[in-house]
């Protein structure tokens, strides 16, 4: 895309800050926005601001309140108002100020039916969310409904990227707003720092997720920007391998980059939550077909030692 201006919101954030990463690498032009930065988009004043003065042709939208299941359990009443109006005055926004703009979704995988097993796209809809993710889910199906609804009467052109459970750099280092995989790395290296022989992982281990390593995320937005009329995004789309690791896998791998020098006690009396959770690949293999995922290993690598380069923490 030729001269087109980009807005990334939300880009203090974990995935926002990956993102910023990309397009600096890339040379690419852009303009960003975050609470941190000054822009609280839960006021619609400010967000009819920031699209007035930026004229976005194209918005990555990684502003969100989001945090551990624990997190957004206890605050869920906060979760659904913050996300809320974070999305109605963005739409609204737009609407008035840039309704040629795109508007680039991440959806976290959450808002799947609590049953599945595997995530097929025509399927995300059909069954009720968990209830440990209720507060943040409910939002982000909210946010197809509403970007819908806003293309249904305004024009306005959203894309939808599913995804999986994301770890890498730029996550926060408060275990209530870390994603798991960063969590628990970082509990590595804090270990480590702290002389420790032992770590405690809640569960038998036994379950299957799918991750998504946040730079691989951000080189497929930088991708969209550069061609959005590409076919296939005109629908819900999984950011999918179609590939899991047990829990148990997952500590391994990690405490291999320690030398397997930590004995890992596993906390039985922690629920395992659904066996199995990965995504199909099916459409995404067709959208992009010639993508290279990062390799697992080679991910943990890079997340092990950004930790250790910003401890203590």
């Amino acid at each position: 895309m030729v001269n087109k201006k980009i807005l990334i919101i939300g880009a203090t954030g974990f995935v926002g800050q990956n993102a910023v990463d990309i397009f600096v690498k890339e040379k690419t032009p852009f303009n960003k926005s975050s609470l941190s930065l000054g822009t609280d988009l839960r006021n619609i004043s400010q967000a009819e601001n920031l699209i007035w003065q930026a004229k976005p042709d194209v918005i990555i939208n990684c502003a969100a309140h989001v945090g551990s299941l624990n997190y957004v359990t206890e605050k869920a009443a906060t979760i659904v108002l913050d996300n809320t109006r974070i999305l109605l005055n963005l739409y609204e926004a737009v609407a008035k100020h840039a309704p040629n703009a795109l508007i680039i979704n991440p959806v976290a995988n959450c808002a799947y039916p609590a049953k599945a097993d595997t995530f097929i796209e025509d399927k995300w809809w059909e069954g009720h969310l968990h209830r440990s993710v209720l507060s943040y889910g409910s939002t982000r199906r909210f946010m197809w409904s509403l970007g819908e609804s806003f293309y249904m009467q305004h024009g306005i052109k959203s894309i939808y990227l599913l995804v999986p459970n994301m770890y890498g750099k730029h996550d926060s280092t408060n275990p209530d707003k870390a994603h798991a995989l960063n969590a628990l790395i970082s509990k590595f290296v804090k270990a480590e720092k702290e002389n420790k022989n032992q770590i405690e992982v809640w569960g038998t281990g036994i379950a299957i997720r799918e991750w998504l390593f946040a730079e691989d995320f951000a080189k497929i937005i930088y991708l969209i920007t550069q061609n959005p009329n590409r076919i296939g995004l005109t629908e819900p789309i999984n950011i999918a391998q179609n590939f899991g690791l047990s829990v148990r896998e997952l500590v391994q791998i990690i405490n291999e980059r320690f030398n397997n020098k930590f004995e890992i006690k596993w906390n039985h009396a922690m629920p395992d939550g659904a066996p199995k959770k990965v995504m199909d690949d099916t459409r995404f293999k067709k959208v992009f077909p010639n993508f290279i995922f990062t390799n697992f290993e080679e991910g943990i690598t890079q997340s092990v030692k950004y930790y250790k380069s910003i401890y203590p923490y």
